[in-house]
C-alpha cells in the first residue's frame, strides 16, 4: 500500500486486492504478472479472480519508463521529479479479454490538448509548424513536442522561438524541439527555409500552418504584395508547394490550415462570379484590415480543400480548422482598438489551454 500511495494509486478495489506476500507488476510491453514472495515464483493470473490483465494505453503525460542497471523496469514522473518501480498504469488495468470495445471518445469545449494526446506516442513523428513561438502555435508545438514528436518551429523572430524551444525543454528535457527561421512576408525566406528543411533530410508527417497576422495597416511587403494576404495565404501556399514532395514520401502526412469562421463575412469574386485578384492584393485606398483578414482565411480553406482533392490519393490529407471562440492570443497585438475589444471580450472565451489548442490534434490524431 506504500507503494500505491507513493505512486497515487492507494484507492483500491478490494476484489483486486492481493493477498500477503503477493507483488503486481507489468511487462515492457503492458501485461500484468504476479510474483508470490513466499514461494518465489510468478504467474500470469491474479491469485483471487484468476483474471489475466493488461495495462490500459501508454504512460500517463509525464511519466517515462526505463531500465535499471539489474534489466527491472522503473518508473519516472517528470511532472513530480520522483520514481517507482510501480507501473502508473495498474490503476487502468483490462481484462485480457473485454466483452465489447470501448466506445469512441467524444470530447467537447471543455477538452484541452493534453486530453486528447493523452497515451498517444508520435515518437519518429515530424511535426512542422508556422508562428509556433507564442499563442496556440506554441501550445499545439509543445502538445506535441510532450508526446515524443520531433517538432520544429518555423518562425520569423528566433529570439522569441529560441525561447519557446527552451520553455518546452524546462518541461520535458528529452523533448525534441528546434527553431527555424521562416519569414512569410517575404518570398524568398520562404524557399530558403524549404531548402534548409530538405537538406535536413527527415520526413515531415504533419504541417500545421499556423502563423497569421490580424488588423495591420495597409504595407507592401517585399515581394510586391498586400502584407496580410501574403503572410495568412500566399507564404503558406508556397510553403507547402516547396515541401509537397517531402509530405508525400512521408505518407501517410497531413497538411493542417489555420483558417477562422470569418471567412464567411467576405467573398473574393466579381459582379460575374469570377475571381477578383484585386481584391487579394488591394489597393491602399480598397483595403480595410477586416476585410483583409476575412479573405486570407476564405483563401485558406479553399486552398485546404483542393490541396486535399489533389494530394489525398498519395497519403497526404488536408484539413482546414477554425481555432474556437478564443480572442486571448496575441494576434490582436497591431492595433489597441482591436486590443481593447479583445480584452473586454476575454471573460466570455476560452483560453489557449481550454478548446480552442485541441482542435489541430483532433485533425492530427489519425496519424
Amino acid at each position: 500500500m506504500a507503494a500505491l500511495r507513493y505512486a497515487g494509486l492507494d484507492d483500491t478495489d478490494s476484489e483486486d486486492e492481493l493477498p500477503p506476500g503477493w507483488e503486481e507488476r507489468t511487462t515492457k510491453d503492458g501485461w500484468v504478472y504476479y510474483a508470490n514472495h513466499s514461494e518465489e515464483k510468478t504467474q500470469w493470473e491474479h491469485p483471487k479472480t484468476g483474471k489475466r490483465k493488461r495495462v490500459a494505453g501508454d504512460l500517463p503525460y509525464g511519466w517515462e519508463q526505463e531500465t535499471d542497471e539489474n534489466g527491472q523496469v522503473f518508473f519516472v514522473d517528470h511532472i513530480n521529479k520522483r520514481t517507482t518501480y510501480l507501473d502508473p498504469r495498474l490503476a487502468f488495468t483490462v481484462d485480457d479479454n473485454p466483452t465489447k470495445p470501448a466506445s469512441r471518445q467524444r470530447y467537447d469545449g471543455s477538452t484541452t490538448a493534453m486530453e486528447i494526446l493523452q497515451g498517444r506516442d508520435f515518437s519518429g513523428k515530424v511535426v512542422l509548424i508556422t508562428g509556433a513561438n507564442s499563442g496556440i502555435g506554441f501550445e499545439t508545438a509543445k502538445s506535441f513536442a510532450l508526446h515524443g514528436a520531433h517538432v520544429i518551429l518555423a518562425c520569423r523572430n528566433m529570439t522569441r522561438a529560441s525561447e519557446a524551444v527552451s520553455r518546452i525543454l524546462g518541461e520535458w528535457h528529452k523533448a525534441k524541439v528546434e527553431a527555424m527561421t521562416l519569414d512569410l512576408a517575404l518570398l524568398r525566406s520562404v524557399q530558403n527555409f524549404a531548402e534548409a528543411f530538405k537538406a535536413k533530410n527527415v520526413s515531415l508527417h504533419v504541417l500545421v500552418c499556423n502563423a497569421a497576422v490580424f488588423a495591420l495597416p495597409w504595407s507592401l511587403t517585399k515581394d510586391g504584395l498586400e502584407t496580410t494576404f501574403q503572410v495568412n495565404h500566399l507564404g503558406h501556399f508556397y510553403l507547402v508547394q516547396l515541401l509537397q514532395d517531402v509530405l508525400c514520401r512521408s505518407a501517410p502526412a497531413r497538411v493542417v490550415m489555420v483558417s477562422s469562421e470569418s471567412h464567411r463575412f467576405t467573398d473574393i469574386s466579381d459582379s460575374s462570379g469570377q475571381l477578383d485578384f484585386s481584391r487579394l492584393s488591394p489597393s491602399q485606398n480598397d483595403y480595410w484590415a477586416m476585410l483583409a483578414y476575412n479573405r486570407s482565411k476564405l483563401c485558406n480553406i479553399l486552398f485546404s480543400n483542393e490541396l486535399h482533392r489533389r494530394l489525398s490519393p498519395r497519403g497526404v490529407t488536408s484539413n482546414a480548422v477554425h481555432p474556437g471562440n478564443m480572442m486571448y492570443s496575441s494576434i490582436h497585438r497591431s492595433w489597441w482598438l482591436y486590443t481593447l475589444l479583445f480584452t473586454l471580450a476575454r471573460p466570455f472565451t476560452k483560453s489557449m489551454f481550454g478548446k480552442v489548442d485541441i482542435l489541430y490534434p483532433v485533425v492530427i490524431r489519425i496519424l
